[in-house]
């Protein structure tokens, strides 16, 4: 297989694709999402098959287990994807929706059209309910989409592949508006991220290294995070029992996503009464503590406890791991935050209104939370339906990106025949 030509021919598809899509009504599109989860439901021991051939090849190659976790698609997974999908059918279309319509003195209307990006290249790891999350946004905010899935989800992807395609063609849509990429070969990411011709944006969701090499070689813009550092602080003026709750969950609920934490901050009038009784909840899911040398001397005979190196502050464990530091107060751990955040998602445990005020504004990420678990911080969770990925990017979009992500807006002009003088 020649791979430029075979992803310049899923190029050209797309984005003859994507006039079709941009034209089709929501009913129409609606319609197609409503048959994809139809198909998935009816055929989820066929997907759970597919499924086990790849964790069966994930494990034999040595997979790590965060990377299993992933990749396994369990029928609760499967449930989810398919409330995803009729979630996103329900929400309200965001295509040709105009806003901001206003008389200016000439006698035109000017106003702003919201329509679909075009083509959409989505890039991914390990994931195969991706396939589907992808698929349904791009489907309902019009766009074409081509998804180059992780080789370790390849069967998976190829048994969703043909659901997708399914509900499109049952829906009358072309079935080239959604792709997988067939070829786990390599190269086929380098010929997608170099085709601005037929790609308008690419997203990117895997480890930092997939997104570092896409920084240097990509020539299509990207809607991208690299890395999830995500904090919790917990103030002085935090209530204990609600303390706990987050930062257990926030931590031990899934080790190996985004939007985990991987460094805790306490205040130090409330450490050592909440760091003791953190450590033994911890320790139950032998989670290794990496502290700082205050909290190092208040976990003193914890069993999973090691001195803190400036590079943990800064490191995604996606792991049973967690950095762990006393600060002074909320100015302390903002100042942290803002010095090793990835920008992604933190959160403050605290009563005081003042104190919650301050960290919403001052803390620079795309999700800042008051009394949550940072696992909240998805497309889902957040009434998007599903999300397409999370940008910790400033420019167009930010945080879980769900339809509105995946337009763009052009002006519109209601004239009466009016000429410039």
């Amino acid at each position: 297989m020649d791979i430029t030509e075979y992803m310049h021919t899923l190029g050209r598809q797309a984005r003859a694709a994507s006039r079709a899509m941009a034209r089709a009504d929501s009913a129409t599109r609606n319609r197609a999402l409503h048959l994809i989860a139809d198909a998935i439901e009816r055929d989820s021991s066929i997907l759970r098959a597919a499924n086990e051939q790849d964790l069966d090849a994930a494990r034999a190659s040595g997979l790590g287990p965060a990377l299993v976790d992933r990749l396994t698609l369990s029928e609760s997974a499967i449930a989810t994807m398919v409330d995803g999908l009729r979630q996103i059918a329900a929400l309200p279309d965001p295509i040709g929706e105009i806003s901001d319509l206003k008389f200016r003195p000439s006698g035109i209307q000017v106003g702003k059209m919201r329509v679909p990006l075009g083509v959409i290249g989505i890039i991914y790891e390990a994931r195969p309910n991706v396939t589907v999350d992808a698929a349904g946004l791009c489907i309902k905010s019009g766009n074409a989409t081509i998804l180059r899935g992780g080789s370790e989800a390849i069967n998976c992807n190829r048994a969703l592949a043909a659901l997708v395609a399914e509900g499109l063609v049952g829906a009358g849509l072309p079935e080239h508006g959604v792709q997988v990429v067939e070829t786990t070969d390599r190269a086929a990411v380098g010929a997608l991220i170099t085709m601005p011709q037929y790609v308008d944006v690419i997203v990117p969701r895997g480890g930092k290294g997939l997104i570092e090499r896409l920084m240097q070689e990509a020539t299509v813009p990207m809607i991208k995070h690299l890395d999830g550092i995500c904090h919790v602080y917990i103030d002085d003026k935090a209530d204990v029992e609600k303390a706990l709750r987050i930062a257990l969950n926030a931590k031990t609920h899934r080790y190996g996503t985004c939007n985990t934490m991987e460094t805790l901050l306490v205040a130090r009038d409330l450490a050592p009464l909440v760091l003791p009784q953190l450590a033994e909840m911890y320790a139950a899911k032998q989670v290794e503590l990496r502290a700082d040398p205050e909290s190092h001397h208040i976990l003193q005979g914890y069993p999973y406890l090691v001195e803190a190196v400036p590079e943990d502050w800064s490191t995604e464990y996606l792991a049973p791991i967690l950095s762990v530091k006393v600060v002074g107060g909320l100015d302390e751990a903002i100042d942290h935050i803002n010095t090793y955040s990835s920008r992604h998602t933190d959160a403050i445990v605290t009563e005081d209104y003042s104190a919650a005020l301050r960290f919403l504004r001052e803390v620079d990420s795309a999700s800042v939370m008051v009394n949550a678990s940072t696992r909240f911080a998805d497309g889902f969770e957040y009434g998007l339906g599903a999300e397409i990925g999370i940008s910790n990017d400033k420019l167009h979009a930010r945080g879980p990106v769900g339809l509105e992500g995946l337009t763009s807006l052009k002006y519109v002009v209601f004239g009466h025949g009016e000429i410039r003088k």
